[in-house]
């Protein structure tokens, strides 16, 4: 697992390099993935994939949000880095696949499990975005004098 971990986070700075992020940034970059991933593989154990990408894409996306906050950056510099360990690339690898080979069946639970994963991100990244942005109104709201 801690080989799973390491080789996390060096494949998302390697990737945030490729994608021209700010060297300043890198570090985070790779700890947001990093952590993503272990939570990944905590929750993944215990309760399956769409769980564990949901909770991790959750976990992720607050951590972007949290270090955009206190680097003053944007959000998606953290986010579109961290986010990458949870691709469902091998789904939709095994999709195509089994389209080839005539398997149409294993093809369409390989291609609901796909959707599946990429809505739960899509929801977590949501929530926590929708969360961030109630927290911001509420605190413009409670500074204003009446």
């Amino acid at each position: 697992m801690l080989i799973q971990i390491i080789g996390a986070f060096i494949a998302i700075v390697a990737f945030s390099i490729v994608i021209e992020t700010p060297k300043k940034f890198l570090i985070y970059c790779g700890l947001t993935g990093a952590v993503g991933w272990t939570v990944y593989l905590a929750v993944n154990a215990g309760y399956g994939p769409i769980w564990g990408n949901f909770v991790s894409a959750l976990v992720i996306s607050l951590m972007s949000h949290l270090f955009a906050r206190i680097l003053k950056t944007p959000v998606t510099i953290f986010l579109i880095s961290g986010i990458l360990t949870l691709v469902p690339g091998a789904t939709m690898y095994r999709t195509g696949y089994e389209l080839f080979m005539g398997n149409m069946e294993e093809a369409a639970s390989y291609l609901a499990l796909t959707a599946q994963i990429a809505g739960v991100i899509a929801l977590a990244i949501f929530i926590m975005d929708s969360v961030f942005q109630t927290l911001k109104k509420l605190s413009s709201y409670s500074g204003e004098k009446t």
